[in-house]
């Protein structure tokens, strides 16, 4: 989640479509999206931690009886966690409910951002399809 103490999360998925995370494999990526959802889950810990809520650490699943499963990972540890539903001796805990209406505590949280439609945009026309096809052509020639 921290990074040289920038303090954000950051996935880097590969412009390959050859890589290996664009093809489903149960010894490899059982749910790739719980890539995704951990490390915005670490985002809103992060939030829940700055604005002074009590909460569990995201890593602690173990500690309160939940596995990594196959093919759903820890699918039930996160639906728990976000809906403050963990059962303990002093009764429920997770992610505090108005966390979620809440902005990033810091203002420095905003530093680095970006908008992801600028980075992830998909081609709207035929003409911007052939484009995105030549350029993927041409970026696979140079690595050859």
């Amino acid at each position: 989640m921290d990074y040289y103490g920038i303090g954000f999360s950051n996935i880097r998925l590969p412009n390959d479509s050859e890589s290996y995370i664009y093809k489903y494999n149960k010894r490899i990526n059982t749910f790739p999206e719980e890539v995704f959802m951990h490390e915005f889950l670490h985002s809103l810990e992060r939030n829940a931690e700055e604005y002074g809520y009590q909460r569990p650490e995201l890593h602690d699943y173990e500690k309160y009886g939940y596995q990594n499963e196959m093919i759903i990972g820890q699918k039930k540890w996160y639906t728990d966690y976000m809906n403050k539903n963990i059962h303990t001796t002093n009764g429920k805990i997770g992610l505090p409910s108005e966390i979620y209406t809440l902005k990033p505590a810091k203002s420095s949280n905003f530093t680095y951002s970006y908008k992801m439609e600028d980075v992830f945009k998909e081609p709207e026309n035929m003409i911007e399809e052939i484009k995105e096809l030549f350029t993927n052509v041409m970026s696979r020639l140079k690595n050859i």
